[in-house]
């Protein structure tokens, strides 16, 4: 298995070269000649025009754009027809391992591009992880897009360049919500994680960290805290809430997992306002202020709380005006013909509750990104119908006492069933007017995974008493199976 040290050497995409006669385990590195003739490929063309093709567009660097234009390459339209603009220097990765497997092992996963074909390749960076690769004509690093013509169907990124499209896709995300300058959110050693370039700044501030202090309880904080304690760093968690996940999880349900991190040695200061980032005589963070005056030592503090859709230039395309972002149909068409948008950007119909939502999770983007290019390239004009899910896994480490896995799929709203006590399952069910709505599992086998979804696309009418004198989680599952009828299986 090939093995590469640092993800860096996957810069612009251009240090692995994979023809499709190479085998897996015999990745090697371009010959000068092959390199040269890569680059030649990339060269911006004479015309008024940078970009060489000018049918599709996309716009972004992230799940969404990568998944995007591997369905552009399964389909045979990549070469010579399609460009990829992104604002980071990497081609486009998978975001979720940045708050996992990157900070705690340094790999991620990356569509790695090629001039020649698309091959699916398992690469080693500290860890084994699959490599989607994928091929796209044209890749232009570093340079977002700063302005869109609509009428003349073109765009302009921060150093001038022109681009030309027939059809574009906007995937562009997410930023995070940040501090204020005006009380230290942007003091050295103070870390937002939404790109490699953070994950790298966050890595080494926590190979000198002491005292980590993380800001929000929601993913991104719980995530982060995990990593840190695998540093074997101090770490505490700072939230205004009164529990973790307050958007999913319930009070008693979230008890279970804090008492799970204090095991693992996390603080926990709940119920918190922070008044501002404290700088030490060097001008790097020492420490949180409360606004009850209490401060919190720290050399390195983690602000997760929250992100907002990446609009950037295309506000005039059309904005959600309940959600935000970019507002498109069943089939991420916006109101301008010829404009898609895709992942959490995209604020689109959620059919199976009827309602226009934006979803933030790795899940959506990859299958909203896969429905968009169908529906673009082919007669497929199949409404979008996605069942949201989200899930976690946290403390993956080598010595790790214990690891955490859970996963969600449905709605929660209603009233909640919990079954089980951690040990180590616990499993929540979401029943609203008799019917059970959504659920969430911790531990479950892969067959018990399987059976989530089942449940929460069929929403059946379930039995509330009989399922809280459950003696077990899988005898809760076992209820909630039978109620989908003779005809389901898990």
């Amino acid at each position: 298995m090939a093995s590469i040290s640092n993800a860096l050497s996957l810069k612009h995409g251009l240090s692995l070269w994979c023809p499709q006669s190479t085998p897996v385990n015999r990745i090697s590195q371009p010959s000068s000649v092959a390199s040269t003739s890569f680059r030649r490929r990339f060269s911006v063309s004479a015309s008024s025009f940078a970009n060489e093709n000018r049918e599709f567009v996309i716009v972004g660097g992230g799940n969404a754009a990568g998944y995007a234009a591997r369905t552009f390459v399964e389909h045979g339209m990549a070469d010579g027809k399609l460009c990829i603009v992104s604002k980071e220097a990497y081609a486009p990765y998978e975001r979720p391992a940045l708050t996992k497997e990157y900070i705690v092992h340094n790999c991620f996963i990356i569509f790695y591009s090629t001039a020649t074909q698309m091959v699916r390749v398992q690469l080693n960076l500290a860890c084994g992880f699959i490599y989607h690769v994928s091929i796209f004509t044209q890749m232009l690093h570093e340079d977002p897009v700063a302005d869109i013509d609509i009428e003349k169907q073109t765009l302009r990124t921060n150093s001038g360049k022109l681009l030309k499209y027939g059809s574009l896709i906007i995937a562009t995300g997410c930023t995070a919500s940040r501090f204020p300058d005006k009380i230290g959110g942007h003091l050295p050693g103070v870390h937002y994680v939404r790109d490699v370039a953070d994950a790298n700044s966050l890595i080494s501030s926590l190979e000198k960290a002491k005292k980590v202090v993380v800001v929000g309880g929601g993913y991104i904080g719980m995530e982060v805290a995990a990593a840190a304690v695998a540093w074997n760093v101090d770490t505490t968690i700072i939230f205004p809430e009164d529990h973790l996940m307050t958007r999913l999880f319930t009070p008693s349900l979230a008890q279970k997992y804090e008492q799970l991190y204090q095991d693992f040695g996390v603080k926990f200061v709940k119920g918190a306002s922070i008044k501002n980032l404290e700088a030490g005589s060097d001008g790097r963070v020492v420490g949180v202020k409360l606004e009850d005056g209490s401060i919190i030592e720290a050399d390195t503090v983690v602000v997760g709380i929250g992100a907002k859709p990446a609009v950037g230039p295309f506000e005039n395309v059309g904005l959600s005006k309940t959600v935000g972002g970019i507002q498109v149909d069943g089939l991420f068409r916006t109101s301008i013909p010829g404009i898609f948008a895709i992942g959490d950007v995209a604020a689109f119909p959620l059919k199976i509750y009827n309602r226009i939502t934006r979803v933030e999770h790795v899940d959506h983007a990859r299958r909203s990104a896969h429905h968009c290019v169908n529906s673009l390239l082919t007669a497929h004009t199949d409404t979008y119908d996605y069942l949201p899910y989200f899930y976690s896994r946290v403390f993956e480490y080598e010595g790790s006492p214990r690891k955490v896995w859970w996963q969600f799929f449905g709605d929660n709203v209603g009233e909640t069933v919990e079954i089980g006590n951690f040990d180590p399952k616990v499993a929540t069910f979401w029943i609203d007017s008799g019917k059970l709505k959504g659920v969430l599992l911790e531990s479950g086998s892969p067959e018990e995974f399987q059976l989530l979804p089942k449940l929460a696309r069929s929403q059946p009418s379930i039995d509330k008493a009989k399922l809280q004198k459950a003696s077990s989680v899988e005898e809760a599952l076992e209820i909630a199976q039978a109620s989908l009828g003779v005809k389901a299986t898990v």
